[in-house]
């Protein structure tokens, strides 16, 4: 019975001692000096929300316009103090918390790393590093240092190596407008980003990264505008105390199949809106305007010619010595122009078929002192100048006369809340006015969370040049991994000089074919016509440096702008496909060949080749005078588009090009829907839709059809059409769901060119070749 009572008395002693010894090493939490609270949730099937904030702070989160409004799941970790190591399962991902310093591993269940965020004394984050390249980031790129040539610059792809400053900017040379998003997706299985606070980002170590919260170079209340944004106090950046001192909130990802990145990067910043059909379509822009006869003749020698053509885009005067308006800012029909009623000639450009889109930039703070609110503005909301519900009514004579869509410009001095307002702006001010049309809008500045509102950007003014066309491949991808599904370039490049010539115009040309934003714009602007290097003069000058007189009258330019402003068309049904697989699924439209290829390393280091959808390699050719374009296959099969010669993957090949050709490969197993050339998207055809079914894998495709128009797809009024391809049976099964889902179709078999009509009549069907 001693004995007994000894032991329990040993086990009472040793409980004690460990629990004065826990209580003794117990880590009270804190950031920025101030007591903390660290708590992890999850934020979808694979990914998890990390917040360390000061207990003075009594919400969850900051506010921020980047992340769509929902209600935070419960924190399933939620500490002020840490005694030793915590651990437990987030979602699909296992986190591990440890002191000394805060420390946050986060593994997936089969103990894979993910990512690993220690907070460090001076209020950096670090995070993990691996061999693999860092990719997203936003638009842009670095900026040259003074008195360097950057054409003979590298192009940055893989973001490593540097430290990134995040400043938004203008900047024209190769890389066009910076729009930075702390959004960095690892190729090597992790994603990482950062909602608050705005941050430099350090990748100039190989094994690891640091996040350096912005220190702003202006005072509170300090405000850009027109007449001081060469200054760098905030434009761009979020308001001034937007941020919390000391709190740090992100979200880690996990890529190890980079879909589930791009679904979660969706759920947290918004499924992408649909888009019109009619913005899928080529849009020529004008500069300097003679008068509504130039206008319209124009668009008739489109026609005249049957070059593919959906919307006219006009530019603002002052931008231009005579534009759409009085001098910008204006919403005023410019009486220069035209000489009858607005109404009257939008009328006729829409009796062609002709979408018409205006140039507009913003109020200085005189008369725009902000953006905020909503359309509708919802309760509370003040109703001043900056309202945007307030600002849309100067608008509405524009809607009347027949504007279709916005091009907004500038406002580089807005903050980045107003810069997502202004996508919000153009997005629900249109649907206000016209409730059952899809809006659309191009802007030249975005962030992570425009994709909701419809976000369609452009790079920016870039100068024309191969060195440019290169390096937009890569803007493309980063962009297209980290802001939204939809990105152009100016076809040919904004600044004209001597390097632009009719080669870089159509090689260009080429590549926007396979870019969402298909548009010709540039200064000396006729040289942006599909037409324009077949002429003898190139109309207006609009800068110093000029294409040379002697590129011109080259008839050789216009078929190969055709052969691809065609192409566009015929894939009208794929690309509108991967328009509604960018809202449902988050993938974009433009796609790094990681995407599809993550365990491939060659392919997931390749930043001038990219995949269009899944299917669709695209190669676009960069050097002039070329006779070979070097092209990475990853594994598998694939076939030219052009010959149908099958090539295996896994390996470089070389392929010969003329001026006429881009190369683009097609991977075995895909199902690509083709139609005949339309001249604009709205146009009826008289033939089924083509199926082709490349041979070599079995493959399975749906392809998505709505009106194009209306907001009806938000109510599944949609069809789907379902392709399943048996390549050891060679049978295909066809099923459909949705509306008006009785079609034909023409299935071709590739590389054999077998061929058979279908018609689906609302039971399976089962073709066998």
């Amino acid at each position: 019975m001693k004995s007994v009572t000894m032991c329990f008395l040993r086990l009472y002693l040793s409980f004690t001692l460990l629990l004065a010894a826990a209580g003794a090493s117990a880590q009270q939490l804190t950031t920025a000096g101030q007591a903390a609270q660290l708590t992890i949730r999850s934020a979808g099937a694979h990914s998890i929300r990390v917040t360390l904030k000061p207990l003075s702070y009594k919400g969850d989160f900051p506010y921020t316009p980047a992340l769509v409004r929902q209600p935070a799941s419960s924190p399933v970790i939620s500490l002020r103090t840490l005694t030793g190591t915590v651990k437990k399962q987030v979602g699909s991902l296992l986190v591990t918390v440890e002191p000394s310093p805060l420390t946050i591993k986060v593994t997936d269940l089969q103990g894979r790393p993910v990512q690993e965020l220690v907070f460090r004394e001076d209020g950096n984050v670090s995070f993990k590093l691996d061999d693999h390249p860092v990719l997203g980031m936003g638009e842009g790129g670095p900026k040259p240092a003074k008195g360097v040539n950057w054409r003979q610059l590298p192009v940055e792809f893989d973001r490593r190596g540097r430290m990134h400053q995040m400043q938004p900017r203008w900047q024209g040379d190769a890389y066009g407008s910076r729009n930075p998003v702390p959004l960095l997706a690892g190729t090597g299985g992790w994603g990482l980003f950062v909602a608050s606070p705005w941050v430099l980002v350090d990748l100039q170590h190989t094994d690891h990264g640091v996040f350096i919260p912005w220190q702003t170079t202006g005072q509170q209340g300090d405000i850009q505008t027109q007449r001081n944004q060469h200054l760098n106090q905030g434009k761009g950046l979020p308001p001034a105390g937007s941020a919390i001192p000391g709190l740090f909130d992100c979200f880690v990802f996990d890529a190890h199949d980079p879909a589930w990145l791009m679904q979660s990067i969706a759920n947290i910043g918004g499924h992408a809106a649909m888009p019109p059909k009619w913005a899928l379509g080529y849009m020529q822009s004008h500069r300097t305007l003679e008068d509504e006869k130039q206008m319209i003749g124009i668009i008739d020698t489109f026609r005249a010619k049957q070059l593919p053509l959906d919307a006219v885009i006009y530019l603002g005067t002052g931008f231009a010595p005579r534009g759409w308006n009085t001098e910008q800012p204006s919403f005023t029909f410019n009486p220069e122009v035209f000489k009858r009623s607005p109404d009257a000639v939008i009328a006729d450009m829409h009796a062609r078929h002709t979408k018409v889109v205006v140039h507009i930039v913003p109020w200085d703070r005189d008369r725009l002192p902000g953006l905020h609110g909503n359309i509708p503005a919802a309760p509370g909301e003040t109703a001043d100048a900056g309202q945007i519900s307030q600002y849309w009514q100067q608008h509405l004579g524009l809607m009347r006369a027949g504007i279709d869509a916005f091009w907004p410009d500038e406002g580089d001095w807005f903050d980045l809340f107003e810069r997502i307002k202004r996508h919000q702006l153009y997005y629900q001010g249109p649907l206000s006015t016209r409730p059952n049309v899809r809006p659309w809008s191009l802007h030249r500045n975005g962030f992570l969370g425009i994709a909701q509102w419809g976000g369609w950007v452009w790079s920016g003014d870039t100068e024309a040049s191969w060195k440019t066309l290169e390096t937009q491949i890569a803007v493309g991808i980063n962009y297209s991994l980290s802001l939204s599904p939809y990105w152009g370039s100016d076809i040919g490049g904004f600044y004209p000089n001597e390097e632009l010539t009719g080669e870089l115009y159509a090689r260009w040309f080429q590549f926007g074919a396979f870019c969402a934003s298909f548009r010709s714009h540039g200064k000396t602007w006729w040289t942006r016509l599909p037409w324009g290097w077949g002429l003898p003069e190139m109309g207006p000058l609009e800068a110093k440096n000029n294409p040379l007189p002697a590129e011109l009258n080259n008839p050789a330019i216009e078929p190969v702008v055709k052969q691809y402003d065609e192409l566009r068309y015929e894939l009208l049904p794929y690309n509108y496909t991967l328009a509604w697989e960018a809202r449902n699924t988050g993938m974009p439209l433009m796609r790094a060949m990681w995407l599809h290829y993550p365990n491939d390393t060659a392919a997931g280091r390749i930043g001038d080749q990219y995949l269009w959808g899944r299917d669709l390699l695209i190669a676009p050719v960069y050097t002039p005078h070329a006779t070979t374009r070097q092209v990475y296959l990853p594994q598998g099969d694939w076939y030219d588009w052009w010959t149908n010669t099958k090539e295996t993957g896994s390996r470089m090949v070389t392929r010969a090009v003329d001026l006429s050709i881009m190369p683009i490969y097609v991977r075995a197993g895909a199902i690509i829907p083709l139609d005949a050339v339309r001249q604009y998207t709205a146009q009826a055809l008289p033939t089924p839709t083509t199926i082709r079914i490349y041979r070599g894998a079995n493959g399975a495709y749906t392809l998505y059809e709505d009106d194009g128009i209306s907001q009806d797809y938000l109510q599944g009024k949609a069809a789907f059409t379902q392709f399943n391809w048996n390549d050891q049976t060679k049978q295909l099964t066809v099923t459909a769901k949705g509306v008006n889902t009785n079609r034909s179709f023409n299935v071709v078999l590739l590389p054999e060119g077998a061929t058979k009509t279908i018609k689906y009549a609302g039971q399976p069907l089962h073709i066998s070749f």
